[in-house]
């Protein structure tokens, strides 16, 4: 009488494992439709490898300090102060130079008119001359003086659009370009416009009516700015960022 099979101790056979079931100790198959999961140790499917830094949304601040990712120009630095200020006094003697070949040229004009009110002096007060001759010099002096206050008015235009459509349309001056930096707008990395350059200008000029101490105080402005991303209270406003181009 036969209690099973002879190699088997307990003299029971096991029932065979079911079908599509892996052994003991060996991976089981995914469900169908449920992607593989990875082994220990390893990354899951769709998601970073360890240490790996995801892609940042523009206008945030990488890990490196001084860089960020805007939109339409990738990873760009951020402009230091030191060229930023470097690029303004380039400006600044660039339009000095301007200033002094206007001033000049009405300071010649004023002392032309002082020169002829001088020459009248040597006539008789009471000489038809005389009236006619501080007559002349009077108007002179008057011509003289309207000219040299529209050729200051003609400065401050020049300076406006100089500034203004430098910005609005190359995104850099004369001063930022030599030294590598360009103004954009923070959430299109295209240049201000009209309007961004308009904004950008106008804050220091107003700044500059209290005795240039405003004026100062917005190009220090970047200094005071907790973000890192260096934005003065005119690029906050005009909603631009300067940053390096090289």
């Amino acid at each position: 009488m036969s209690f099973g099979d002879p190699n088997n101790p307990y003299g029971q056979q096991q029932p065979p494992a079911p079908q599509g079931q892996p052994g003991y100790g060996y991976p089981q198959q995914a469900p169908q439709g449920v992607p593989p999961q990875g082994g220990y140790g390893y990354p899951q499917q769709g998601q970073p490898p360890y240490g790996a830094v995801p892609p940042q949304a523009p206008g945030t601040l990488q890990a490196n300090n001084g860089f960020i990712n805007v939109a339409g120009l990738g990873t760009v630095q951020v402009a230091t102060m030191g060229r930023r200020l470097g690029a303004r006094l380039i400006d600044g003697v660039a339009i000095g130079i301007l200033y002094a070949i206007f001033s000049a040229v009405g300071l010649a004009g004023v002392f032309g008119a002082s020169k002829s009110i001088d020459d009248c002096s040597g006539m008789d007060p009471l000489s038809p001359a005389y009236s006619s001759c501080l007559d002349d010099a009077n108007a002179a002096a008057g011509g003289i003086i309207m000219t040299f206050l529209g050729m200051m008015l003609l400065f401050f235009l020049i300076t406006l659009l100089y500034e203004w459509l430098m910005i609005a349309f190359v995104g850099a001056t004369l001063g930022k370009m030599a030294l590598s930096l360009k103004v954009v707008k923070e959430n299109t990395g295209q240049n201000p416009g009209l309007g961004g350059g308009f904004i950008r200008w106008i804050i220091p000029i107003v700044g500059a009516f209290l005795c240039y101490i405003g004026a100062v105080l917005v190009y220090l402005s970047p200094f005071f700015d907790n973000s890192g991303k260096l934005q003065g209270w005119h690029d906050r406003a005009a909603g631009t960022l300067v940053v390096k181009t090289k």
